[in-house]
């Protein structure tokens, strides 16, 4: 699942700009202010900002200067009214990948989306840290109150999915193409529910009422944030 993060402060433009990215595979939050656009970053990981510059409470310049000296490398898209040369390589160098001026045409801002999506955002952290786990993908380890947890390489695949989009539904069909990548047209309908019993047996306090991994019915599951 995609997410991308759209800090836009004109609603109606905002609304537009969500609906036409948007997909069955793709998240868009829409954050209007600065410190609403940081405490959705706080929260979430995101593949794409799309960052307008003038804002109620500063300019999204600030915002982007901010995460490149913090070492963040996800791709930013700026969009602005602002449409002097100057404007853009200022944005440029600040960091942006790529620059778009008001008004613009959704069908190339679709285009320009897919373009950074394609390229990749930054890998996700190795080590996650959600409430009593600690998850450590790349080495394979994972913990409850530091206890550690075996996990099959399926039941790891099929919680690394679901850990990253944290907070969203995915759907079954895309957990199947996601766990099974080499076999999917080839696995059994119920294979994805008996691994999600598995590690729900594995992680949760109670697997009958699992906190964390959740079934979103009608369309597959996901992992639960705190409110």
């Amino acid at each position: 699942m995609e997410r991308i993060l759209l800090l836009e402060d004109d609603d109606a433009l905002g609304r537009g700009v969500a609906m036409a990215l948007a997909g069955p595979e793709r998240v868009v939050e829409r954050a209007a202010t600065l410190t609403e656009a940081g405490d959705r970053l706080a929260a979430n990981r995101f593949d794409l900002l799309i960052l307008d510059v003038n804002l109620p409470d500063g300019s999204g310049l600030t915002l982007l200067r901010q995460l490149r000296s913090g070492g963040d490398g996800t791709p930013v898209i700026l969009l602005t009214a602002n449409d002097l040369e100057l404007d853009e390589v200022t944005g440029l160098e600040a960091g942006a990948d790529d620059y778009i001026t008001k008004p613009f045409s959704l069908a190339v801002l679709r285009a320009r989306v897919n373009a950074q999506l394609r390229r990749g955002g930054p890998a996700p952290a190795a080590v996650v840290t959600l409430g009593p786990f600690t998850f450590a993908f790349d080495r394979m380890e994972f913990r409850r109150d530091g206890v550690p947890i075996e996990l099959s390489r399926t039941e790891q695949k099929l919680l690394r999915v679901l850990v990253e989009n944290r907070g969203h539904a995915v759907s079954r069909t895309a957990l199947v193409e996601r766990v099974w990548s080499d076999g999917a047209e080839f696995v059994e309908e119920n294979a994805l529910s008996v691994t999600v019993k598995r590690l729900r047996a594995k992680l949760e306090a109670d697997p009958a009422r699992p906190d964390y991994i959740r079934t979103v019915y009608g369309i597959g599951y996901t992992w639960a944030v705190a409110p």
